[in-house]
């Protein structure tokens, strides 16, 4: 295969727009990134007069073992979501590669619901099915059996339920990366296995699980991530189950302690830090997977029955438990008063509507302009990352990608402390919403650009540059054209992380401005999980509504599904 032309590389100072470019988008990665990380840091190890050096706040906050116990279940449950959801994201991703169960897409299209809706609202299902008034433990047990689950000791807030709600919450993270992995697996790999006398389960034990290794790994780290920077699980289930990402928000809120809050989120950060930059250098180490070139096009195998059955087992009761989960939203939504009057009624939507609307408006106006800025700028540093090089390209990388390794916690702590006086007062404007949405999703644009450019031979700058044509006209004219698709399936992804978030935003809204997420797990906190279930699914329909638009352009003009660049997305998101 002959070698693609390399582009004829110069000096920065030689081309004076590309360097003006990099000087801008350094300052705002130094400015929205960098510096809030910075302001964590300071406020954990110097004083606050600023003249020394002290770990007064860390033996402090640490020395107490109710302090300690946060960091402890926080790894705990970590590592049981990890285990749990990559189990059933592997079952599903070789159900849907390696055999010829019927409804796939019935499955694929069910793990899309946990994506694009906040994951909270899993936890709001689980106390409509499994809380004290719940449909399940009161209606079904309680009163139709007699049976007290409560009274044996079963209770839905602590360790169990949130197990449960980030199992169900994030699985399809797992499944989203192994299915690429096991689709690139060669088919013929695991035929010649089965044709030297291998038996099936032998073929799954010895080649297909080493060689989707790398991506089961991958996949568990993330998810260990995920559930590390959970907030809005743990807020409505935890109970006493304290974890860190809620005590800390606590520590701020409710005892006015930003050191101590900053500490804690400090010990959320560095685990996290540590799993994600793991799980970068074995995304950069796919090559590890043995591929023998092009699939065969051996198609998917039919699986012994005695393995079949099990899948379709673990597979259809996750795809039961989704439609179940959200369906009793739904449900719920339609409820007079849950727990009390369960006659259905359409107040709470008008309600929703006469009492969210300003949250419902804030969140739509800002994620529509948070959306298309993240495209832009995720496409620019791609393409200067990507086709210039200068000094600190590195450097300018890697701080790109950071925000996605910084749970939200952190990212929001950093955000009141970086930007709450002169001459950078931002706090209780909508600036700093919009500027956290953009800086904490654009890696999402920067992945997708860089994937397209990879797969773009540089020969064709290479022509335009010997035509004449400066960086930018040549990335204008010839790039963005080319990598289009992925700006649009990376605004689509843009748009559901700004409707959804809650972490990092919860402590940057304000009075004038305020969020849909917020405003659902107010009504959450309240015990009025009619309205909260109503305005999650007044979100959950303005986000499959853009999806669909957006869905409409990527068939209609590049033939592109959104769900194909989902899968890329998830694999670096937290």
């Amino acid at each position: 295969m002959p070698r693609k032309p390399l582009i004829n590389w110069k000096p920065l100072w030689r081309d004076p727009s590309v360097l003006i470019v990099v000087i801008l988008i350094s300052a705002l990665l130094a400015l929205f990134v960098l510096f809030p990380l910075f302001q964590v840091l300071k406020t954990c190890f110097i004083t606050k007069d600023g003249s020394t050096l002290t770990l007064k706040y860390v033996w402090e906050l640490f020395s107490k073992s109710y302090n300690r116990q946060p960091l402890y279940n926080s790894i705990v449950l970590g590592i049981c979501v990890a285990l749990l959801g990559t189990t059933v994201g592997f079952a599903c991703a070789y159900a849907v590669t390696k055999t010829d169960m019927r409804f796939k897409r019935l499955l694929q299209a069910s793990t899309l619901l946990p994506i694009i809706s906040p994951p909270f609202v899993i936890a709001l299902s689980a106390i409509l099915l499994f809380g004290r008034n719940g449909i399940i433990t009161r209606k079904l047990l309680f009163e139709g059996l007699g049976i007290d689950l409560y009274a044996a000791g079963f209770d839905i807030y602590g360790l169990t339920g949130l197990v449960i709600v980030e199992t169900l919450a994030y699985f399809p993270t797992a499944y989203l990366v192994l299915v690429g992995v096991l689709s690139s697996i060669e088919p013929a790999l695991e035929e010649a296995a089965s044709n030297l006398g291998a038996s099936r389960w032998k073929v799954f034990r010895t080649v297909t699980v080493p060689l989707s290794l790398p991506g089961i790994v991958n996949a568990m780290l993330l998810l260990f991530i995920e559930s590390m920077a959970d907030f809005g699980n743990p807020l409505i289930l935890a109970g006493r189950f304290n974890v860190l990402s809620v005590q800390a928000y606590l520590q701020i809120t409710g005892n006015d302690n930003l050191p101590g809050g900053a500490t804690l989120a400090m010990a959320l950060l560095l685990p996290s830090l540590a799993v994600y930059f793991l799980q970068y250098y074995l995304l950069r180490q796919r090559s590890f997977v043995a591929l023998t070139g092009r699939a065969s096009g051996a198609g998917t195998q039919t699986v012994d029955k005695r393995v079949q059955y099990p899948l379709m087992v673990i597979c259809w009761g996750t795809v039961g438990c989704v439609f179940l989960f959200y369906g009793l939203v739904l449900v719920g939504s339609f409820t007079r008063l849950w727990g009390v009057d369960y006659s259905l009624t359409l107040n709470n939507y008008a309600e929703a509507f006469r009492l969210g609307m300003d949250y419902i408006v804030d969140s739509l106006l800002l994620a529509a302009i948070a959306t298309p800025l993240t495209g832009v700028l995720g496409m620019v540093v791609a393409f200067i990352v990507k086709r210039k090089q200068f000094v600190g390209r590195g450097l300018l990388d890697v701080t790109s990608m950071l925000s996605f390794a910084l749970p939200g916690t952190v990212v929001g702590i950093g955000y009141i402390l970086a930007f709450n006086q002169a001459p950078l007062m931002l706090r209780g404007t909508a600036a700093i919403i919009l500027l956290l949405f953009i800086f904490r999703n654009v890696p999402v644009g920067i992945r997708a650009a860089a994937a397209s450019l990879d797969q773009i031979d540089p020969s064709l700058e290479e022509a335009s540059t010997n035509l004449g044509a400066g960086s930018l006209t040549t990335f204008g004219r010839i790039l963005l054209p080319l990598i289009a698709p992925a700006f649009f399936a990376g605004l689509a992804y843009s748009f559901v992380r700004c409707m959804t978030a809650i972490s990092a935003v919860i402590f940057v809204v304000s009075g004038r401005w305020n969020l849909i997420t917020v405003a659902i797990l107010g009504f959450v906190e309240s015990s009025d999980f009619s309205q909260a279930a109503a305005l999650s699914m007044i979100l959950i329909m303005f986000v499959m509504t853009a999806l669909g638009l957006i869905q409409l352009v990527l068939t209609s003009v590049f033939k592109l599904r959104i769900t194909e660049f989902f899968g890329y997305a998830n694999t670096s998101s937290n």
